[in-house]
């Protein structure tokens, strides 16, 4: 073989370029002498009229130079002219600006020279505007000149406005006021620590950037720049000021811009933008806008304030189907005053009222219109479970007999029918059963009980019929069965209220029953039955039981019952007494902390501080102080509920750093040989018991950390994203009590909102190996479709039923979550947020995360006896329609269009707020992403945002309008 070739490329020594260039380093001298050198050719580039323009201004800076200063005045106003005409135009660099950069250091010197005038403080706005030039060597000379020239003017004399300069100036000298306050706030915190070394400062005080930085939020807001109106305020930390600034026209878009922004600010900030933009909306008499960001910061002064405001009756009425929605104690509408006592303020506040307002405020009339609704969209009619299950559509394995427990699968009919005919009083199996033929003799004891109180779910709000058909199985002599009338009574007055009271008059007498299952319905149907009203009275029934109680599932339901009850309350009462009985459990080394239930316990605590972020850290701190498992897990429901729909940051990764404690895995081991040996000593087997419930506590907190994530991180669409990437991670790498937790984080953070990649990842971990994960991904899949009829979820939920014909359980809760789907009929949603996605329900919240906790250890709860825990979901349940009614309160059908929602904040001109749209009759079914808006301008809408009930006013111009065409 031929030796190759071999070749010699000469390289040079020396870099050519650096051959050009000897000296590496920027020489500014020889540039300036080329540019001198280069002049004829300036000239020859630059037009005749650029050319006279800068000879004028060369001229007129060389007059400031000269002696007699009487010529000072003329030239800097003919200075201001020749800016002022060129910076009106930002589609290039200012002419004058370009000509007289290279004389901007002198200027400079020159202005230092003159004594203090009228003229120098001209002069100083003029050298502001130049500053803009030399920002990137000379940082802040825009505001510092600027500054200069107000100080220089007379205390009597009216300041210059930064706008006369123009948008781009106001824009520059924005972003430095907010560098130069920062830089003062820094200097001001290095004073604290003892340091001296700080930045240096422009002369003025915060107070003269503050009274700047709103001149220049009047200009941005006039020329339609909201958005940074509202930054620059916050930044100087005066947006509270906004509200003096803005007016009828620009009001608007600046509060749709900082609702936006909550989400994303730090605690106190977002309460500060949330007052902001209520105290605007009252200025500009837009109470419903007023009374949903009342809902939203939980304040009772704010929403009676806001229900009392308006004198239009139309109006006060449509404020009360809003605060009905929201499920807004009726206490807190009461006027204060210090001889009302408990027991008589409900009566006399009932009575103050007019009835057509109660009526609204009571949710008495939602049973009727959802019916009526049912009836407009065809789907009143009853559908069996076959109509849900579809089997002859089931792929199952020929040759292959299906192993179910007939028991189990007619409990599992038991909660299709309920979910699927919720609300509707017709269903074949329970409702309109012929006596003695009823659905709940085909179950056996403890099943007894779900499918009686399923009688409750499909008579939901129905307060007048739904009373006396469960009222006859209150007689019954099987136990179970008259548990579940109790907790059924519960279940349809969930949500409503009524003059009657029957829900307390009903289930009162049974809180001190000796029958441990008529004990425990009866307190958690008070807990459904009165979910976020805050009653008072109740609180004698339900508070002795958690202290007094011997088991801990009686005190832990009744715990959970008053979280219900008082959810987002702060109840100082109950709080001390749940802290109390941990505390006095764990002292005593008592053994039913380490029970399952204690969790609903420490569920009930964290309820009574939702939504209300640092209120909780006192709690937080006593729970630190219980020596005893339980203590976690409590502290991570309580800071997860405070934090319940903030979004915010610093909170989740506490929630993901509890999530990073690896449990020793040696100790479960040896646990697990323990429990493999039989004739072990006696010593072992104590020992073993002992550790078993502290490893398990120990799991436990974390589980409820990854629901807290998707807890604090469901209210922002940015952040939801964010949380189902981290889940992505926990289920790769997290231990098996967090990856079971995941699936039911996913279903929290996508309630009804049945979108691609999440069922397409829940679907997934459906065929996990490890059944209790899979369990709970079929919950979550029914729990994301919930209400939607959603058919690709549906034909997924199919398949699984083949493929888990064999597996008892799995089969059982794709059954139930069959039933989820098609909740309603469709036409029933659990999402917890509402009015646009604006407003969060408490209770709704509260009812999905009870249901959860359950699968936290389903095989301890749902899937043993207390699968009625599954209607803890009644609470989130509210149909998902828009109904339009006139004066008098009746329906009435108009034009609507129902689109694809879009977020149009801060977006020029009027952009479409829907996309995709179709144009419907009233009443309508709108999904979670969804939004409508009137067709026609010939109805004007008292609500704000077109959801749930709307009163509509004939619109007296649209006629004359219309006659006119004709």
């Amino acid at each position: 073989m031929s030796k190759p070739q071999e070749f010699t490329i000469k390289v040079p020594k020396e870099d050519p370029v650096k051959e050009e260039k000897p000296d590496d380093k920027p020489n500014f001298e020889g540039l300036s002498k080329l540019l001198k050198d280069s002049k004829d050719e300036e000239v020859d580039e630059l037009s005749e009229e650029d050319q006279q323009l800068k000879d004028q201004l060369e001229m007129l800076v060389e007059r400031l130079k000269e002696k007699n200063t009487e010529l000072y005045r003329p030239a800097l106003e003919s200075l201001r002219t020749l800016i002022r005409t060129s910076t009106s135009s930002m589609t290039s660099v200012p002419k004058p600006l370009k000509f007289l950069r290279p004389h901007y250091p002198d200027l400079q010197a020159l202005y230092e020279t003159w004594p203090p005038s009228d003229d120098k403080s001209l002069f100083a706005d003029i050298l502001s505007v130049l500053a803009m030039t030399y920002s990137d060597t000379q940082p802040r000379g825009t505001l510092r000149y600027r500054l200069l020239s107000d100080a220089l003017k007379p205390s009597d004399a009216t300041l210059t406005d930064p706008g006369s300069w123009g948008h781009e100036y106001v824009r520059h000298l924005a972003a430095e006021l907010g560098e130069e306050y920062n830089l003062r706030e820094e200097a001001e915190f290095q004073e604290t620590q003892g340091k001296t070394e700080s930045p240096p400062q422009l002369t003025g005080t915060v107070e003269d950037l503050r009274t700047l930085g709103k001149k220049c939020a009047t200009f941005l807001l006039n020329h339609n720049a909201e958005p940074d109106a509202v930054d620059l305020l916050e930044e100087l930390e005066i947006v509270h000021e906004i509200t003096e600034v803005v007016d009828e026209n620009t009001f608007n878009r600046v509060c749709q811009y900082m609702l936006r922004c909550v989400n994303l600010l730090p605690p106190p900030d977002d309460i500060s933008f949330l007052k902001t933009v209520h105290t605007i909306y009252v200025q500009h008499h837009k109470f419903p806008e007023a009374l949903s960001v009342a809902i939203r910061l939980n304040d009772p002064d704010l929403i009676r304030e806001d229900f009392n405001a308006p004198g239009n009756p139309l109006m006060k009425r449509q404020l009360a189907f809003l605060l009905a929605r929201a499920q807004v104690p009726l206490e807190w509408l009461h006027p204060p005053s210090d001889d009302n006592t408990d027991g008589d303020t409900d009566v006399d506040f009932a009575d103050d009222l007019p009835e057509d307002l109660l009526e609204c405020l009571s949710n008495t009339r939602l049973s009727t219109h959802f019916r009526e609704f049912g009836k407009e969209v065809g789907v009143a009619d009853a559908k069996s479970l076959e109509d849900v299950y579809k089997s002859h559509l089931e792929n199952t394995r020929p040759g292959t007999t299906a192993n179910i427990d007939s028991a189990r699968g007619n409990l599992a009919g038991t909660f299709v029918n309920a979910f699927v005919n919720a609300g509707f009083g017709n269903d074949k199996l329970m409702v309109e059963a012929e006596e003695g033929s009823s659905w709940i003799y085909k179950n056996k004891d403890h099943g007894m009980l779900s499918a009686a109180a399923s009688l409750g779910l499909s008579l939901l709000w129905d307060t007048d019929i739904g009373l006396s058909h469960v009222d006859k199985y209150t007689y019954s002599s099987e136990e179970n069965i008259k548990a579940g009338a109790l907790l059924a009574t519960g279940i349809l007055n969930c949500g409503v209220r009524t003059e009657a009271d029957a829900a307390l008059a009903l289930l009162g007498e049974y809180v001190e029953n000796k029958s441990v299952p008529l004990k425990t319905s009866a307190i958690t149907g008070l807990g459904l039955a009165y979910a976020g009203s805050h009653r008072e009275d109740l609180v004698a029934f339900l508070l002795p039981l958690v202290e007094a109680s011997n088991t801990m599932e009686i005190a832990s339901l009744a715990a959970l019952a008053l979280g219900f009850i008082f959810v987002g309350s702060e109840h100082g009462e109950i709080t001390a007494t749940i802290l109390q009985t941990l505390m006095e459990k764990a002292e005593s080394e008592d053994k039913s902390l380490d029970e399952k239930w204690a969790r609903y316990m420490a569920l009930g605590l964290g309820l009574l501080y939702l939504g209300l972020q640092d209120s909780s850290d006192a709690t937080i701190e006593t729970l630190k102080a219980i020596d005893h498992p339980i203590s976690k897990t409590a502290q991570v429901l309580v800071e997860a509920c405070s934090f319940a729909g903030t979004g915010n940051v610093l909170r989740v990764q506490t929630m993901l750093h509890y999530c990073d404690e690896h449990i020793d895995s040696t100790k479960k081991e040896e646990a697990a040989k323990e429990e493999e040996k039989k004739d072990e000593e006696k010593k072992d087997e104590e020992k073993k018991e002992d550790e078993k419930p502290q490893e398990k506590k120990d799991d436990t907190f974390q589980a409820f950390a990854v629901l807290g994530i998707a807890l604090i991180a469901m209210g922002e669409d940015i952040g939801a994203e964010m949380a189902l990437r981290q889940f992505n991670h926990l289920m790769h790498y997290g231990d098996p009590a967090i990856r079971k937790s995941v699936p039911l984080a996913i279903g929290l953070i996508s309630a009804s909102n049945p979108q691609l990649p999440i069922l397409d990842t829940l679907s997934r971990y459906s065929h996990d190996n490890d059944l209790s994960v899979a369990l709970n991904a079929i919950f979550a899949m029914g729990l994301v479709g919930a209400g939607t009829n959603n058919a690709r979820l549906a034909q997924m939920l199919r398949q699984l039923a083949g493929y888990y014909q064999k597996e008892a359980d799995c089969l059982f809760m794709v059954r139930i979550a069959q039933g989820l789907v098609h909740m309603g009929k469709g036409t029933i949603g659990v999402n917890p947020f509402f009015s646009d996605r604006s407003i969060m329900s408490r209770p709704a919240v509260a009812g999905l995360l009870a249901v959860l906790t359950s699968f936290t250890d389903a095989k301890a709860f749902v899937l043993d006896k207390y699968h009625w825990m599954l209607y803890f979901l009644t609470p989130a349940m509210y149909p998902r329609f828009l109904i339009t009614l006139n004066e008098d309160l009746n329906n009435v059908p108009v034009t609507v269009r129902v689109g694809q929602a879009i977020d149009v904040v801060g977006q020029a001109g009027k952009p479409r707020t829907i996309s995709g749209f179709q144009t419907h009759s009233t009443p309508v079914r709108l999904g979670i992403t969804e939004r409508a808006e009137l067709a026609t301008e010939e109805y004007i809408p008292f609500a704000h945002v077109l959801e749930g009930f709307v009163i509509l006013q004939k619109n007296p111009g649209w006629e004359k309008e219309d006659k006119m065409e004709v």
